[in-house]
């Protein structure tokens, strides 16, 4: 079945991206779309913070007091699991004079702020403060931490800064369903590595790169001959998510032993827009893929490989590595070199390659990823 090749509605658009009446291609958007910081002040407002991100998994937060922290576009959050309530994620910042709370991830009894020792239940409330019984009208019960939205799929832990958005099940159609499909008990998933980098490059130049393969047999060959028959990659889009699909490599030729793994056996990934990934290599091996825009012109990269129960072989894990070593840096050099011929005066965005059958040589997904965009950027 071929994917359907989405099309532009009534929104706002940029002249030079879209059909138009002559009916040419759509074009890439212009380079201002990268380069502008007000562009980019505008995505924080209107795109990362009113968006699902994906987090991380609820095996990081097992026990009562287990807490890690993240960030979205300079906003730095925590998730932290309750003795009553369960998870809960909250601002990382104290509510007496805002110094952040908690680093990275760890194990604590209660909240306390390292400035000047305000303390606070892991549900957020304010416990006591120093020197609060002398100090007149000071009401402790009035004070607590401000609260994020946090929702669960299959294990995998998303928060989103608006309070008035959707909810994540009406996001991504049927995600939850195609991945247990893959995956039954993403519950049981433990991360077994981390690799974090930083990509010189603005967060959507990594995303559509990310989004399409029509570079993959010209840019990756480890990847497509390691884990992917490339000629029978595709991607559909479905809602705000883009799912790529495709036949595994033939068993002789893969990075990995597959068959230990579980019944898996091709390749499926699904792009969440704006910021997320999941990814599901044959036989079963997890990983996610996170983008942390940290200005116009750089990027953080975190991807987490996980593994049914925290189980893997040394091969298996081998497998995380050689991903570093061949397509993840083959993609770092790719986003850099773009972005540095966004700034090129000798530039022009050129036809995007939408081929109406689909397949591995088509760029219709970065249609669909045009159309998010121009829906969140023409927000009042």
């Amino acid at each position: 079945m071929s994917p359907a090749i989405p099309t532009f509605g009534s929104g706002p658009r940029h002249p030079a991206s879209g059909p138009t009446s002559l009916g040419q291609p759509p074009r890439a958007l212009p380079p201002s779309a990268y380069l502008d910081q007000e562009v980019y002040e505008k995505e924080i407002e209107q795109l990362f913070h009113s968006s699902w991100v994906l987090v991380g998994h609820a095996t990081e937060v097992e026990s009562p007091g287990d807490y890690f922290t993240c960030e979205i576009a300079g906003q730095s959050l925590f998730v932290v699991r309750t003795p009553e309530d369960g998870l809960k994620a909250f601002y990382n910042v104290c509510q007496h004079r805002a110094h952040e709370l908690l680093k990275d991830s760890g194990s604590v009894r209660a909240i306390v702020c390292p400035y000047h020792a305000w303390t606070y239940n892991l549900d957020g409330r304010l416990r006591k403060a120093p020197n609060q019984q002398r100090v007149p009208g000071f009401d402790a019960d009035r004070i607590c931490l401000t609260g994020i939205r946090l929702e669960s799929l299959c294990g995998f832990l998303f928060v989103n800064l608006d309070e008035t958005a959707p909810p994540l099940a009406e996001a991504y159609g049927d995600l939850e369903a195609q991945f247990r499909a893959y995956v039954p008990e993403g519950e049981r998933l433990r991360r077994l590595r981390r690799v974090s980098l930083v990509e010189n490059c603005n967060w959507k130049v990594s995303v559509e790169n990310y989004s399409e393969c029509y570079h993959c047999q010209v840019a990756h060959p480890a990847f497509t001959r390691g884990v992917v028959a490339a000629k029978s990659y595709r991607i559909e889009p479905q809602d705000h998510c883009l799912r790529h699909l495709a036949e595994a490599a033939p068993a002789e030729k893969a990075w990995y032993d597959r068959k230990s793994l579980g019944e898996a056996e091709g390749y499926s990934s699904w792009y969440l827009w704006p910021l997320s990934s999941i990814q599901v290599y044959p036989g079963g091996v997890v990983n996610l893929y996170r983008w942390i825009p940290e200005g116009t012109g750089r990027t953080r990269i975190l991807r987490d490989w996980y593994f049914m129960d925290g189980e893997a072989s040394d091969d298996q894990l081998a497998a995380a590595d050689q991903d570093r070593e061949t397509t993840v840096a083959e993609d770092v050099r790719i986003v850099e070199s773009v972005q540095r011929g966004l700034a090129s005066k000798g530039y022009r965005p050129g036809p995007l390659m939408v081929d109406p059958s689909g397949g591995v040589n088509s760029e219709h997904s970065l249609v669909a990823l045009q159309i998010w965009w121009h829906e969140a950027m023409g927000r009042p």
